[in-house]
Parts: structure tokens; sequence; C-alpha cells
């Protein structure tokens, strides 16, 4: 499912292959919804015929004097990044967030400049640039328009956040903890509830927890992660892509622990949630190839390799 949502996107994104049934400009914006519901609930099989025709019909149409089109097109590549960057794909995640950026700025769009530069935080970061990538999202966390609104207060909360797990990258444990609850005390102010749902699953303090889990176990303390994850109720999360990454990341820590069983229990529970997702993923697919490895293997290990494909 993996390769055929990133050939569709790629063919796409230069342009080449016929599509005939993409939406006309007054079903844009609904079709957008339905992509980022797919996107949320892990229906990639759907997203793979969606998204690939957003982006041929913001193309197709142009721009109007408003902006509207432009605005769309911005967003359905911020949405392809976000994929590229799940599928390790670094080459169309960089050309796809560099687009989105240069269409939001064109369209005048802030949020979406913004969220143009979180994305590309996380590819620097995925290239091992842990310092450009911080420095690209607080610099625009200090954009004058994310403090206008509400929703622009929680992008600034999104662009801290992923600074925080950048500097857990870097090997920064105090930075990252620091950010982190510069992050929590942001999406506190706002009323603990979830903003933002369409931009990287969206902010609020359960978010920012879970980005905690991940933070704290890129610095290289499972533990710490774990406890993290303890303090999280997954059911609290505003989405199935979301709660499938809770799984995911506690049993990378539970792996780096050597707690096998317990990994495979977390695993399993995420493939509960979003089968799709938790096949698609390169990083969990190895996570599973790395439990193959490590020692005995059982009927239910063996039937989620053969499910997600993951090889010795």
């Amino acid at each position: 499912m993996g390769q055929l949502l990133l050939g569709r996107l790629r063919d796409a994104m230069l342009g080449i292959g016929q599509d005939h049934d993409f939406p006309g400009a007054e079903h844009l914006p609904a079709e957008l919804a339905r992509a980022h519901a797919d996107f949320h609930t892990c229906h990639y099989a759907d997203l793979a015929l969606r998204l690939p025709r957003l982006i041929r019909a913001g193309h197709a149409l142009g721009t109007d004097t408003e902006g509207r089109h432009l605005d769309l097109l911005g967003q359905s590549y911020l949405l392809a990044t976000r994929m590229f960057v799940k599928l390790d794909e670094q080459q169309l995640g960089w050309m796809a967030a560099d687009r989105a950026r240069q269409v939001a700025e064109a369209a005048g769009q802030p949020l979406t400049v913004a969220e143009a530069a979180r994305s590309l935080a996380v590819l620097a970061r995925r290239a091992g640039w842990e310092e450009q990538a911080l420095s690209i999202a607080l610099n625009a966390a200090e954009h004058p328009a994310l403090r206008a609104s509400r929703s622009g207060g929680a992008e600034r909360g999104l662009l801290i956040q992923s600074a925080a797990y950048s500097a857990a990258r870097g090997g920064d444990r105090q930075g990252m903890r620091g950010l982190t609850e510069e992050a929590a005390a942001i999406a506190t102010s706002l009323g603990g509830t979830t903003v933002l749902r369409d931009h990287g699953g969206g902010f609020s303090p359960a978010t920012v927890q879970l980005h905690r889990i991940s933070a704290e176990f890129s610095t290289g303390d499972p533990v710490a992660a774990l406890t993290a994850a303890r303090a999280l109720p997954p059911q609290s999360l505003p989405s199935v892509e979301r709660r499938a990454r809770y799984y995911t990341d506690v049993a990378a820590a539970l792996a780096q622990r050597g707690r096998r069983d317990e990994c495979l229990r977390a695993l399993l529970a995420a493939e509960h949630q979003a089968p799709q997702e938790t096949h698609s993923r390169p990083a969990v697919r190895s996570l599973i190839s790395g439990l193959l490895l490590s020692g005995r293997t059982t009927p239910e290990l063996r039937a989620l390799a053969a499910r997600a494909h993951a090889l010795l």
C-alpha cells in the first residue's frame, strides 16, 4: 500500500500519467476534507486515489483572484509531505514541502506557510541536520501572524514541539524538556482541547505528551519514554493515526529495553488501530524484523511479520 501511494503521488507531482476523474473546483474543499479524514483514519488505499487527484486538480485549475485553489494545493502538498515522512521517502518529501511553502506564500496563508516550515524542519531532522531543523521551527514560531489567533497559537505550539524533538535528536535533553514544557503551556492556555486537527494531527496537551514519548526515546532514555507513555491514555488522542503512533512509539521503547513480549503486544495494538499504517511504515517493519532476529519467534509474531511484509 505504501509503494502504491508513493508511486501515485510521485507521478502526480511530476505531471506524468493521466487522471480524467479529478474533482471540479466546486468539489475541491470537500475532497480535501475527505483526504484529511483518510489520513487521520489511516485509510491509505482511499488516500492513494484521492490525494494525487487533488494535486492534479490544483495544478490543472490554476489560481483564481482570491487564491483559493492555491491554498487547497498547498494543503494537499502538506498532506503528501506527511505521507512521505511516514514512508521514509526523503527526496519526494523535500519536493512536496518546498512546493507547499511556495504555494502557501503565494496564497498569503500564514498558517500554511508555518506548517510547511514545520515539515521542512522534520525533513531536516531526518537528514541529520538537527541545528538547522531547530532554527527552522523556532524562526517560524516567531512570526507575528501566529500570535493573532487561537489557530496561530496552536501552530506556534506545533513548531515549538517540533523544535523540542530536534533538540532531543541533537542530544540536548535539557533543551528538549524546556521546549516541551513551553509547548505544553501553550496547549493548556488554549483550553486543553484539540486545535488544528488537520495540521499534523492536531495540537492539545495529549498530542504534546505523545511527542514527549518520542523525544525522550530520541535522547536515549526509553525508561523516561515509557514513563511519559503511562501518563497518556491513548484514547485521549484525537485520531486513529495518532493512537497508532502512540503504540508504535511504546513498542520502540519496549524493544530497546528488551521487553519483547510487551513490544509485540504494543505492535499488535497498533495494527488493531490502523492496519494500513502499521503495515506501510518502514520503521514498524524494522521493529518487527528486529524481534524476529533477536530471540524466539511465536506464531503471533510470524503472522504479524507476514502481514507487514517484514523480512529477515
